[in-house]
């Protein structure tokens, strides 16, 4: 990895030493999947096979039921290990709504009339505003006196990082907030999220950000709705890189106080994705981050098509730095060696040799599962030829994303120019068939490309800049982990059969 930038979270405890509550509950995550009449759990992240032993499955059966975790030291590990691995969702139990737990820092530059509207919503509770040299930065002050905010004035611009820093350092609560002035908090939002750290091991947890406005009134707002780049869907998980939820916005977060040890919790150096950098140190620091949907905030988005695009090439720009910080993490695509031959031989018209080298993932898989599964080549396939298809899509969309603006200059190409122009428009037809957001193929598949075009420009402009290519290159494991022995005998424990192979 590259440098890790500041060090100013504290390592999480041992997760053996903190086991889940005993007054929660667990619900399967809906990516994760069984086999072996469940005796067998696939998922998590990263991917893992998981075998339970008898008296693990009665145990995890009555969770399914509804049943909390219970005080049994071995359930409560066996229910960490489930939930900070992803394969299984905590429920915290309801409790009170608490009062002067949270302190909600609100880092702002020329929103005045929002930040007024934000304050509003959040009467009842502390307030630090921290203004980031605004042009009316004597309204920004009245403003936040006049709600009965503290305020911090920055006599120079220094980007969102620093401004949430000098805030963060006027917290004395044991629950800090971080809300954006253009967003809108809805009236139960944090309750939800208080719920969640009772989990010791919870650093933070980010609500859904979702437009604002009602209804969208323009081809814009309609393609805004359903591709925002803030909003992380509908479904609750884990937060970690290389998951179906790698980061959440710092538009909206809530962290646990204690994880801040230095005054640089964001990378100061960071002008944009200095909430993606935050979320990926607390991980490597051995902490959990959930996302929770049920708690929503509004955000206003981007009002016309040059502020879109302009945001959204801003927001590639900080691909290249992170890469820097996180390395490979940042790849625009991750495959194994096998998905990435199958494709490659697919893309150059070879459908036999295609499938002769996913057969024989297959069979070695099948090989190395043998007395872990009852059906060691079915469940093979499952994973390997499955895992192969439903990736397909998303890897093109993250090359493609990447890649657009040498896309765009194939098209100078005869040879080139249908590829390039399937490329590009595959993703934007597959997304306008998830959910078109009440848009025709047409508009919705060029706001798409041009989405893609504006992120790709940043991109590069970023690499230039930080004069690397790693947001650019794909990352291809040659032996996948999920398919490695020892770590298979790691996760079904030291009395599993020992599988074949190495």
């Amino acid at each position: 990895m590259g440098g890790a930038g500041p060090s100013a979270i504290a390592h999480a405890p041992d997760r053996n030493a903190l086991p889940l509550p005993a007054s929660f509950g667990l619900v399967m995550d809906p990516a994760t999947s069984t086999a072996d009449g469940g005796a067998v759990l696939m998922g998590g992240a990263p991917f893992r096979l998981l075998r339970l032993s008898p008296r693990a499955r009665t145990v995890v059966d009555r969770w399914n039921q509804g049943a909390p975790v219970g005080e049994g030291r071995a359930a409560q590990r066996l229910a960490r290990r489930l939930v900070s691995g992803g394969t299984f969702l905590p429920r915290p139990p309801p409790i009170e709504p608490a009062t002067g737990d949270v302190t909600v820092v609100i880092p702002v530059r020329d929103r005045t009339a929002q930040l007024e509207r934000l304050l509003t919503a959040l009467a009842g509770l502390p307030c630090v505003v921290v203004d980031d040299a605004s042009r009316d930065a004597r309204r920004c002050r009245e403003v936040a006196l006049g709600a009965g905010a503290r305020f911090v004035g920055l006599p120079v611009n220094q980007g969102p990082a620093t401004a949430r820093n000098e805030g963060l350092a006027l917290v004395t609560t044991p629950l800090v907030a971080f809300v954006d002035s253009d967003c809108l908090p809805s009236a139960d939002w944090l309750d939800p999220l208080r719920r969640a750290f009772d989990d010791p091991l919870v650093a933070a947890v980010a609500p859904r950000i979702v437009p604002a406005g009602g209804p969208p009134t323009t081809w814009l707002g309609a393609y805004e709705s359903v591709q925002s780049s803030l909003d992380r869907g509908p479904t609750a998980g884990l937060v970690r890189p290389q998951s179906p939820i790698p980061y959440v916005p710092s538009a909206a977060l809530v962290l646990r106080r204690s994880v801040a040890i230095g005054p640089a919790l964001f990378d100061p150096r960071l002008r944009g994705g200095e909430d993606v950098d935050l979320v990926w140190r607390l991980a490597e620091a051995g902490w959990d981050v959930r996302y929770l949907p049920e708690s929503t905030v509004l955000h206003q988005g981007p009002a016309s098509v040059p502020s879109f695009l302009s945001r959204r090439a801003f927001y590639g720009t900080s691909a290249a730095p992170l890469a820097r910080r996180h390395g490979a993490v940042m790849a625009p695509l991750h495959a194994s060696a096998w998905t990435a031959a199958v494709w490659a031989l697919l893309a150059a018209r070879r459908p036999g040799w295609a499938g002769a080298v996913l057969a024989t993932s297959v069979l070695i898989l099948a090989r190395r599962l043998q007395g872990l599964v009852g059906h060691p080549l079915p469940m093979a396939a499952r994973i390997a030829a499955g895992g192969t298809a439903k990736s397909t899509l998303p890897a093109l969309s993250g090359l493609a994303r990447a890649w657009s603006p040498a896309l765009v200059l194939a098209f100078w190409s005869r040879r080139a120019r249908r590829p390039a122009a399937m490329a590009l428009l595959v993703p934007a037809v597959a997304a306008w068939g998830r959910d078109s957001g009440g848009l025709d193929p047409v508009r919705f598949a060029t706001a798409h490309v041009a989405d893609d075009l504006a992120y790709g420009a940043g991109v590069w402009a970023g690499c230039w800049r930080e004069r690397t290519v790693r947001p650019l290159v794909p990352r291809i494991s040659w032996r996948a982990r999920v398919w490695s022995s020892p770590t298979l005998r790691a996760a079904l424990g030291p009395r599993a059969t020992t599988p074949r192979g190495d």
